[in-house]
């Protein structure tokens, strides 16, 4: 596995990539105005070696622009940071699917989507979520092109609808803002012609027609060959850059209940997901879940880019006279695809499996290592969320700017070292709480065993 680090300042860009055979870990940094990093010629830093004489002028002068930097950075008007994996493979068409009827007051509805994990596309189904604070909406993820790979665009809360790739999700989500309902007076209120409400549980309601000009188009994402072409306005832009809340726990553990669950893999349903959506986050065998009416067609891998035409020409020979080792790497990227990468952050981590009920034929020691089990998943649960929420406060804080790329991925590398350690944490007690019951079902069989002894 190689790392490579790209830094294109010039754009007004960077981009730091760390690729796997399939996949490639990406921090994406976006500016529309000229950066002026492209425009410094610093001398390099064997000079500054060789000059130590001018040493504390040439450390002055980079201080100064350094300044300049920093201003120049804050007065970019969309500067973005994408953060997640790029993909060879266009996600598969929407599916078509009927939205479940609201739960009740102030839930807002999340489309369905593409995720990506595990070498596959995967379904999330659309469900109802409480909105984090009063006032808050909800702007949908998308995937977007990322020069030959697509790369998914996080979704977020905030008190206006941003951009999210022209993706027509339906049910209010037809490519620009959201037509589903809106907050009045701290309730949020149902357009009863695009949102199923139940009046009776819901009186919150009023009837505008809107238009769906996007009808009938179920693309995925945006830009390459095939994709949207809209591109965000200027209030979309606004909205981009106000204060975001992060998918609140609900969603987190809703999309890691979807993507362990085999069903809604790409590659088992065919673009026709069983569980299209859902009344509630993770109410997956609910009476209300809804299956897909249609499905979407999957798309194939793309044939290798112009720029890499070169090489796969050099390698064809190698087969000839390197036939054994070319068919042990041949097999080796397969093993690393395979292999589970760490997850970064809390909401990350798969949910905890569930641990079979004991039978060791004492009932009441088995009801009590029962106990003792439930109990410690309520805390494993409860010190998972307070990571993910401490996690989440932590983005919130530092400001998404092109300054603070360094910082973000320091940030990063500690979010990564607080979940791991925590997994860790939680996989021993778990295998703690084994070991101190699998020893009482070993002492009880030799008994029968002690008896015979006197009889030999």
């Amino acid at each position: 596995m190689t790392q490579e680090s790209r830094c294109d300042s010039g754009r007004g860009s960077m981009k730091f990539e760390f690729p796997t055979a399939a996949t490639r870990q990406t921090i994406r940094i976006t500016s529309k105005t000229p950066s002026l990093v492209g425009l410094i010629d610093l001398p390099p830093a064997k000079e500054y070696q060789a000059e130590r004489s001018t040493m504390r002028f040439i450390l002055s002068i980079r201080s100064l622009l350094f300044a300049l930097v920093l201003l120049a950075i804050s007065a970019a008007s969309s500067a973005q940071i994408s953060v997640g994996i790029s993909i060879r493979i266009a996600p598969p068409e929407l599916p078509v699917y009927e939205q479940p009827i609201s739960p009740g007051d102030d839930y807002i509805w999340t489309p369905g989507y593409w995720a990506y994990g595990d070498d596959d596309y995967y379904w999330v189904p659309g469900t109802w979520v409480i909105a984090p604070e009063v006032g808050y909406l909800w702007t949908p993820g998308y995937w977007g092109e990322d020069g030959d790979d697509y790369i998914f665009h996080e979704g977020y809360w905030g008190t206006q609808v941003g951009f999210y790739g022209g993706i027509n999700y339906g049910y209010g989500y037809f490519g620009r803002g959201y037509e589903g309902g809106r907050w009045d007076n701290g309730h949020f209120f149902y357009n009863q012609s695009v949102s199923h409400v139940d009046v009776s549980r819901n009186p919150n309601v009023y009837n505008t027609r809107v238009e769906d000009n996007n009808s009938g188009n179920r693309v995925s994402f945006n830009g390459g060959r095939g994709g949207r072409s809209d591109r965000p306005t200027s209030q979309e832009e606004a909205a981009g850059r106000e204060r975001h809340i992060a998918p609140v726990a609900a969603q987190t553990q809703h999309v890691q209940s979807a993507h362990t669950n085999p069903e809604l893999r790409s590659s088992a349903n065919h673009g026709k997901p069983p569980i299209a959506a859902t009344p509630k986050p993770g109410a997956f065998r609910d009476s209300g879940a809804v299956a897909a009416r249609e499905g979407g067609a999957i798309h194939s891998a793309p044939p290798a880019s112009a720029n890499n035409n070169d090489r796969p020409s050099n390698e064809t020979a190698r087969p000839s006279t390197e036939s054994p080792g070319q068919n042990a790497e041949t097999a080796r990227p397969n093993a690393e695809t395979t292999r589970p990468s760490p997850a970064t952050h809390a909401k990350d981590l798969p949910p905890a499996e569930q641990v079979a009920a004991p039978n060791s034929g004492n009932a009441k020691r088995d009801q009590k290592y029962q106990q003792q089990q439930q109990k410690l998943q309520v805390q494993q649960v409860s010190e998972r969320t307070k990571l993910q929420t401490k996690q989440e406060q932590d983005h919130q804080r530092l400001p998404q700017s092109p300054a603070n790329a360094p910082r973000q991925q320091q940030l990063e590398q500690k979010h990564q070292q607080q979940t791991q350690q925590l997994a860790q944490k939680h996989t021993q007690q778990q295998q703690q709480l084994q070991q101190r019951q699998q020893p009482a079902s070993h002492q009880a069989a030799p008994k029968p065993e002690e008896k015979k002894k006197p009889s030999q």
